[in-house]
């Protein structure tokens, strides 16, 4: 059986999100999602995988697999940033990197409500996480951040 293409899990997802009737019930989604997130190691909570940018504190562990595809695991200290990374594992772990990097996560995220309804701090956490997994994707021929 083939992956899922990351446009297919985002029009799932999309269809998931259109069911939620309004920002409260999304952002409840959100966190329940989050809290379904299965934490990292401890010794994987390191300054090496710390994300830059966030106002929480968030690690995201990003390991090739099979090929030129990228698994990613990530834990937050915050409920809702969880839930954004749950979105995000969702999206691209398991993806390969080319669809990763050419995939457009931004229109996706504002098409379902998501990225308008953050606060600037949590915007700017998301784009840090956004460009972490970007930038690993990119990384060809580099080591892959764990």
């Amino acid at each position: 059986m083939l992956a899922m293409s990351i446009t297919e899990r985002a029009a799932e997802i999309a269809d998931e999100f259109d069911f939620l009737d309004d920002w409260e019930v999304r952002y409840a989604h959100i966190i329940d999602l989050g809290k379904a997130n299965p934490p990292l190691a401890p010794e994987e909570r390191h300054e090496g995988t710390k994300v830059r940018g966030c106002a929480s504190q968030v690690w995201m562990v990003l390991t090739p697999q099979d090929g030129d595809r990228l698994e990613i695991r990530a834990e937050s200290d915050a409920m809702i940033v969880s839930g954004l990374i749950s979105l995000l594992i969702r999206l691209f772990s398991g993806a390969e990197r080319a669809e990763i990097r050419s995939f457009d996560a931004d229109a996706f995220l504002t098409k379902i409500g998501v990225k308008g309804a953050l606060s600037a701090q949590r915007s700017n956490g998301l784009a840090s996480m956004l460009a972490r997994i970007k930038e690993t994707a990119a990384a060809d021929d580099q080591p892959v951040r764990s």
